[in-house]
């Protein structure tokens, strides 16, 4: 089995599996579900997951060429957000909801920052700085989403925006990461391309 195949299996799986337990959070009626919005998350998370790669296809318009592991890694924290939910660790477990943006930020950026290295970048510290910036943009937004889902919408009062600093620098900090693995992973691949 080819890489890219690898990869593009990986994605459909972490896209199924996420889709599964977003129906049975939404529909289900079970406990560890109850104010934590999946509706929403059913609306929404397969919508964000294929963004990218719809996207990245209308541009290029070259299926086999379409860059699935980055975009598994983009598509990777819908499915621990909704697999935390699924098990009850973001209440069984104090420190997971700060992990999670921590771990899930690195990933997703890991994700887009391979995307973005494809631009060759220059000089390198301006590719962490932007894969950095676009994560801490995107932790704002999140947590902007988590404000309108949870606290607009009266579903979760208790608690509100005790964390949300917090989550915005562990966001970014896990951004910043992933940045740091994008710069390492493909500085040798633009080397390469360069000699003659």
């Amino acid at each position: 089995m080819s890489s890219r195949s690898r990869t593009f299996g990986a994605a459909v799986v972490v896209l199924a599996l996420t889709v599964v337990q977003l129906a049975v959070g939404a529909f289900a009626g079970l406990e560890q579900y109850e104010g934590k919005g999946f509706g929403y998350r059913l609306a929404f998370y397969p919508f964000l997951m294929l963004l990218v790669p719809a996207v990245w296809w209308w541009r290029t318009r070259e299926a086999s060429t379409l860059p699935w592991g980055a975009f598994a890694l983009i598509m990777a924290p819908f499915l621990i957000d909704v697999t935390g939910n699924t098990f009850d660790l973001y209440d069984s477990i104090e420190a997971w909801d700060n992990l999670n943006h921590f771990v899930n930020w690195m990933l997703l950026l890991w994700g887009c920052g391979l995307l973005i290295a494809r631009a060759n970048v220059q000089p390198r510290w301006l590719l962490v700085f932007g894969i950095t910036g676009l994560g801490a943009i995107l932790a704002v937004g999140w947590e902007l989403g988590e404000w309108y889902t949870f606290i607009r919408r009266g579903t979760e009062l208790d608690g509100a925006y005790e964390d949300t600093l917090s989550d915005e620098l562990l966001g970014t900090l896990g951004a910043f990461v992933g940045a740091l693995i994008v710069d390492r992973t493909t500085r040798g691949a633009r080397r390469a391309e360069r000699r003659p």
